[in-house]
C-alpha cells in the first residue's frame, strides 16, 4: 500500500509539473506575442509622427503646390481649379431657391426661402437619402435618375410658405463634390469619381447636362442655374453670414480646400478679369502629396487596393471614407503577426472597410473605466468576444495615432492655404490684427471631436501666440447645402430683371 500511495504522488507530481510547464510555456507565449504587438505599436507610433518641424514642411510643400497649379493645367497635384465664382453671396439674395447636395454615400435636396437683407434664411426645409451602394458602381443614368426622382418627390411635397413666383422655373444650385472641370458657373465635365464611387460613362460629360436630362424624364422643370463644389458652396454659406470668411475646408468622407484669390495671381486664366478681381479657387487638395507626408506600408496597401491608386494620397491619410481601414489594417496587422485575438485571425477583421471611423470614433471616445464601447464594437463589429482591457487599451492607442496623424495633416493643409494668403502672421504694422475666418463642413470635423480638438490645437501651436487669436475657424454645419441654394440666387436668371 504504501508503494503505490508513493506511485501515485510521483504521478500527481509529474502531472503537476507538466501543467506549470504548460502555463509558463503559455505565459512566455503570450508575453511574446504582447512584446510582438507592442512593437508593431511602437513601430506605427513612430512612423506616423507629425513633429512641428515635418508639418512646417507639408504646410510649405502645399503652398508650392497651389503656386505650380495656379501657374498651369497640369502644373501640380493640385488641380486649383477654376471655380466661376467671383462674386459670393452678399445677404441681400430674396426668393425661392433650391440646392441638391450631392457629396458622398448619401444626398441632400433642400428649398430654401430668402428674405433679403437682414433677412437671411426665412425658412428652409430638406430631405436626406441615402445612395443603394450598387448605384455607386452602376451606370450614369441609373444614379441620376434615381436623384431626379428623390427631387421630383421632394418638390411635390412643397407647402404654401414656400412661395415661387407664377411663371417662374425652379433654379436649383447643384453641389457635386467631385473633380470637375468647370466651362462655366452652370456646366462641368467631371475629371473622375473619388470617395468609393466608379461609374461608367461619366467621366469626361458635363454633369449638369446628365442631370437636366434625368429631371426632364421625370417631368420636372427645373434649372440648373450653378454648379459648384461642397467646398465653395461652404464657402459662399460662410461668407453669407460672416464677410470675413476667406476660405473653406470640408473633412468629412472625402476632403477639400477652397478659397477666394486675386484674380491676377491665377497665371492659367486666360479670359477677362473679373469685375471684382476676385476668383474662388477649388483646390481638390485631397490629391495633394509630398515626400513629407508620413505615410506608412499600411498607407501603402490601403493605396495599391484601391479604387484610385496612385490618386487622393492626402485624403486616404486624413478623411473619415479611411481613418476607420487603416485602423482595420493595423489590427489585422496585430492579429496574424502578434495573435492578439486569439489563435485565429477573426474573418470579420479582414473585410476591408468594415470598421467605419464612426465606430473608430466612438472607440477613441471611450471613457468608461472597462472601456466597455471598446469591447462591444470589437465584437459587434469584428466578432471579437472577450476582449481584456490592456488589449482594448492598445486599440484605443491605435485609434489616437491614426486620429491624430489625420488631424495635424489637416492642420498643415490649413496653414499652407493661410500661407498663401498671407494671412498666417500677426499684422506686423502694430495695427489691428486681420479677422480670417475658415468655414469647415464635414461630419468628421463635426462628430470626431478628438480629431477636432487635436487640429485646433496644432493650427495654434503652428500659428504661434500672436497670430492664431485672428484665425477663426466656425462650423458651418450645413454649408454645403445652403451655399449652394445662395449661388443659384446670386446667378439667377431672373436677376437683370429685378434690377432694371
Amino acid at each position: 500500500m504504501g508503494k503505490v500511495a508513493v506511485g501515485a504522488a510521483v504521478v500527481c507530481a509529474a502531472a503537476a509539473c507538466a501543467v506549470a510547464a504548460l502555463v509558463v510555456r503559455h505565459r512566455m507565449r503570450s508575453s511574446g506575442r504582447w512584446a510582438r504587438a507592442m512593437a508593431i505599436l511602437k513601430d506605427l507610433e513612430e512612423k506616423c509622427a507629425t513633429p512641428i518641424g515635418k508639418l512646417r514642411q507639408v504646410a510649405d510643400a502645399m503652398t508650392v503646390e497651389m503656386l505650380a497649379g495656379l501657374a498651369s493645367e497640369g502644373g501640380s497635384k493640385l488641380k486649383m481649379l477654376i471655380s466661376y465664382v467671383d462674386n459670393l453671396p452678399t445677404g441681400d439674395e430674396t426668393g425661392l431657391f433650391y440646392a441638391l447636395d450631392l457629396g458622398g454615400t448619401n444626398f441632400r435636396v433642400l428649398r430654401v426661402q430668402l428674405g433679403g437683407k437682414g433677412g437671411y434664411v426665412v425658412r428652409q426645409e430638406f430631405e436626406e437619402v441615402s445612395i443603394p451602394p450598387n448605384l455607386m458602381v452602376g451606370s450614369s443614368s441609373e444614379l441620376f435618375d434615381f436623384i431626379a426622382a428623390a427631387l421630383a418627390k421632394f418638390v411635390a411635397s412643397e407647402g404654401e410658405e414656400f412661395h415661387l413666383p407664377v411663371g417662374r422655373q425652379r433654379e436649383l444650385g447643384f453641389t457635386f463634390s467631385f473633380p470637375v472641370k468647370q466651362t462655366s458657373i452652370s456646366s462641368g465635365t467631371l475629371i473622375k469619381w473619388t470617395k468609393g464611387f466608379a461609374i461608367n460613362g461619366t467621366v469626361g460629360e458635363d454633369v449638369v447636362a446628365e442631370l437636366t436630362k434625368a429631371m426632364e424624364r421625370q417631368g420636372l422643370d427645373m434649372r440648373v442655374t450653378a454648379l459648384v463644389n461642397d467646398t465653395i458652396g461652404t464657402l459662399a454659406g460662410g461668407r453669407y453670414y460672416d464677410n470675413d470668411v476667406v476660405a473653406a475646408v470640408i473633412l468629412g468622407t472625402g476632403t477639400n480646400a477652397a478659397y477666394v484669390e486675386h484674380a491676377q495671381a491665377i497665371p492659367k486664366w486666360h479670359g477677362l478679369l473679373p469685375k471684382s478681381g476676385k476668383m474662388v479657387i477649388n483646390m481638390e487638395w485631397g490629391n495633394f502629396r509630398s515626400s513629407h507626408l508620413p505615410i506608412t506600408e499600411y498607407d501603402q496597401a490601403l493605396d495599391v487596393e484601391s479604387l484610385n491608386p496612385g490618386e487622393q494620397i492626402f485624403e486616404k491619410l486624413i478623411s473619415g471614407m479611411y481613418l476607420g481601414e487603416i485602423v482595420r489594417r493595423v489590427l489585422l496587422r496585430m492579429a496574424e503577426e502578434a495573435a492578439l485575438f486569439g489563435d485565429s485571425v477573426p474573418p470579420n477583421l479582414e473585410v476591408q472597410f468594415i470598421l467605419r471611423t464612426p465606430d473608430m470614433s466612438a472607440m477613441h471616445h471611450d471613457t468608461s473605466s472597462d472601456l466597455r464601447v471598446v469591447g462591444t464594437k470589437l465584437k459587434d463589429i469584428l466578432g471579437i468576444s472577450n476582449t481584456s482591457l490592456k488589449t482594448r487599451k492598445l486599440v484605443v492607442k491605435v485609434c489616437d495615432i491614426i486620429a491624430s496623424r489625420g488631424a495635424r495633416l489637416a492642420a498643415a493643409g490649413i496653414l499652407g492655404v493661410l500661407k498663401k494668403q498671407d494671412r498666417d502672421n500677426a499684422a506686423r504694422d502694430g495695427s489691428d490684427m486681420q479677422r480670417t475666418v475658415i468655414a469647415m463642413d464635414g461630419g468628421l470635423y463635426e462628430h470626431y471631436t478628438r480629431f477636432r480638438n487635436c487640429l485646433e490645437t496644432t493650427l495654434r501651436e503652428m500659428l504661434g501666440e500672436e497670430a492664431a487669436p485672428s484665425i477663426v475657424i466656425k462650423l458651418a454645419s450645413d454649408g454645403s447645402g445652403i451655399g449652394a441654394a445662395l449661388l443659384a440666387a446670386s446667378h439667377s436668371q431672373y436677376l437683370e430683371l429685378e434690377e432694371s
